[in-house]
């Protein structure tokens, strides 16, 4: 089991189950490019770890579901606990852009939290979480729980503009450092956030690196985390049809345990996984990637990961 190989960690599987639910849309606003949508779901902000996902099935026309990072859980008066997803509004007639238009009140069905979370050290230790754009969102309540446990919390985000960074007040308010870069420079530093990782991680010497976003920036990170001796866990989106397993529509290559090839299911076994144990190659189609080799080196304590 992929991600559950980070020593020290527990025994594979969510520390929780699933719960099925109606969620009624209670709020919607616009967030930079984005929408910041808030549903009321009983059972599923409680159950809730950082790295899990909601599944929400978009009207009667479409079967599969979606798949959204939770962004945040927090209470809200009269409802319990709320689930606060963000969405990037896609093409007229997606699926992304119908829940979108969708006004506050509208109820649909809710599935969560599906997935394994992020595995997190047992001891503080310094940490670097690496996101762009709306795929950062999973990061947020990660760095809170990281914080919680004395860990040292640094941000690295990045996006095309502005518009398109996501939170980064939020992140200020949770981090012990942040590092923003932008494609145009309209804010932060010029350029991507390849570009900044090595100096990052040189500077800061991560113990543990965490990483949400595009799969050339997850493959970054798993090997600047390799290089340096560090673990690594990174949050692979895959498509995910069902997103409970039954349809086995998503298939994520990986590197078992015994070192032998196979594929897992994102929805189950992942989405987040060990950087280490991606065969990125076979993601990225770049022939340079390799398949991923034995975990490197660890120092010596090595930040062992057990999951919340």
């Amino acid at each position: 089991m992929t991600s559950a190989a980070v020593p020290g960690s527990r025994a594979p599987g969510p520390s929780v189950a699933p719960v099925h639910v109606e969620a009624e849309l209670l709020a919607t606003r616009r967030l930079g490019a984005y929408r910041l949508l808030t549903f009321a779901a009983a059972g599923v902000a409680e159950r809730f770890r950082p790295g899990a996902v909601v599944a929400l099935s978009l009207g009667p026309e479409r079967l599969a579901r979606r798949s959204f990072w939770v962004h945040r859980v927090r209470p809200v008066g009269g409802h319990g606990a709320s689930v606060d997803v963000v969405l990037a509004p896609g093409a007229p007639g997606s699926g992304s852009a119908w829940l979108a238009a969708q006004p506050v009140g509208t109820r649909l069905p809710l599935t969560g939290p599906l997935g394994r979370p992020f595995a997190l050290p047992r001891e503080p230790v310094d940490c670097l979480l690496v996101g762009v754009e709306a795929s950062a969102a999973v990061l947020f309540p990660l760095a809170e729980r990281l914080r919680e446990r004395g860990c040292g919390v640094h941000l690295l985000l990045g996006a095309r503009d502005e518009a398109h960074l996501l939170s980064a007040l939020e992140a200020r308010r949770t981090a012990r450092s942040v590092t923003v870069v932008t494609a145009d420079g309209s804010v932060g530093r010029r350029g991507d956030v390849g570009g900044a990782l090595p100096e990052r991680v040189a500077r800061l010497d991560p113990d543990v690196l965490y990483a949400a976003g595009p799969l050339p920036t997850l493959h970054a990170v798993a090997a600047a985390a390799e290089a340096h001796g560090a673990w690594s866990q990174t949050a692979v989106e895959v498509p995910s049809p069902c997103a409970t397993g039954l349809c086995h529509g998503c298939p994520l290559p990986v590197v078992g345990e015994d070192g032998a090839p196979r594929e897992v299911r994102a929805c189950t076994e992942g989405p987040v996984v060990r950087g280490d144990r991606v065969r990125w190659a076979d993601l990225t189609g770049d022939p340079w990637a390799g398949p991923a080799a034995d975990p490197a080196p660890v120092r010596a304590a090595g930040p062992a990961g057990e999951r919340p």
